[in-house]
């Protein structure tokens, strides 16, 4: 893309938006008693990012992808094992590291946040084709990774040689 290219111009601010309408305190307040959840907002990240993900994960894994400390996750994760939502299992690549992953009741509770946000989600776009809808889907998935791979080279050629 050239520099003088303004396809792209207001891009950042659009996506900002986003980000503090999807962010917003009440919206999970909402979303959380909707679905009868009365865990944080950090916790439940972390039960997002294990059910996303699709399998087991490293503590390293969750906190990288929530963009936080270790000790952080750490915390959080005992209070949901506490709670019977995540258990640690071993991972079958290292039997002396643990993996992360969701119990039953942990798949539930997930569940039924997630189908609250979907229902959003799907009154939201309610007149939006399926092709369109799809598109977005596939759009942001390539927006993500494109853009979080470039970021992350940016960062990279910044850290100090060693």
């Amino acid at each position: 893309m050239s520099s003088d290219n303004n396809t792209l111009k207001g891009l950042l601010p659009r996506m900002s938006q986003l980000s503090a309408t999807l962010g917003r305190g009440q919206l999970f307040e909402i979303a959380t008693a909707t679905a009868g959840i009365t865990l944080e907002r950090p916790a439940l990240t972390i039960l997002v990012i294990l059910e996303s993900a699709g399998r087991p994960l490293r503590v390293g894994e969750i906190a990288t992808r929530m963009q936080v400390a270790g000790p952080h996750v750490t915390r959080q994760l005992n209070g949901l094992e506490r709670r019977r939502l995540v258990r640690r299992v071993p991972d079958p690549d290292d039997q002396r590291a643990r993996l992360i992953t969701l119990t039953p009741n942990g798949e539930k509770l997930v569940g039924r946040y997630l189908q609250v946000i979907d229902d959003w989600f799907d009154r939201a776009l309610s007149a939006w084709s399926e092709p369109e809808q799809r598109d977005l889907v596939r759009l942001l998935d390539r927006l993500v990774d494109d853009l979080s791979t470039h970021l992350d080279t940016l960062v990279d050629d910044r850290l100090p040689e060693d």
